[in-house]
């Protein structure tokens, strides 16, 4: 028989693994390592602090379970809840992918090695992503070589170890 884990604990154990579960256990991380009080409303009040401060696809997760002010659904109880009892993070993500399928679809994004990677070889959209992630955008940038050239720009500020790394720079 299949484990009752499922799917995002299968994923969870591969390097790209559901978003859901790693979001919720740096989450509960957090909560005991700043002795917040588990009970569900004092989970609540940190999760939705913690989902003004989320980008990305983990702002998606927190649009999901109803913790930003434009979701439409609100099941945010079904991570405090269980979460208020210590249940593991792979069970409440398990739950959430009944009541919303869409959860356990969402992985994080490959992440490229700045060190070594090839930025010519890495399609703009790749390159718009790393910029993204930096919280920078690259006006003005029409061709692949004004991304390039803006993330060399940069890679000192957000990425200084893999800009010593380079050789190219």
């Amino acid at each position: 028989p299949q484990s009752s884990q499922g799917l995002c604990a299968l994923l969870a154990s591969h390097k790209q693994g559901c978003l859901c579960v790693t979001f919720l256990g740096r989450f509960y991380q957090s909560l005991k390592d700043n002795d917040v009080e588990f009970t569900p409303s004092s989970i609540e009040k940190e999760l939705l602090k913690s989902c003004k401060e989320a980008k990305g696809k983990e702002n998606r997760l927190c649009y999901y379970i109803g913790a930003t002010s434009d979701a439409a659904t609100k099941i945010i109880n079904e991570v405090s809840k269980p979460m208020s009892h210590h249940i593991p993070v792979e069970k409440i993500c398990e739950k959430l992918k009944k009541k919303d399928s869409q959860i356990c679809e969402l992985k994080y994004d490959k992440q490229i090695d700045l060190s070594t990677a090839d930025l010519r070889k890495l399609r703009v959209k790749e390159l718009r992503r790393i910029l993204d992630d930096w919280g920078e955008v690259c006006k003005g940038c029409a061709e692949k070589s004004d991304f390039i050239r803006r993330i060399h720009e940069l890679m000192p500020k957000y990425a200084p170890r893999a800009a010593e790394a380079r050789t190219d720079l």
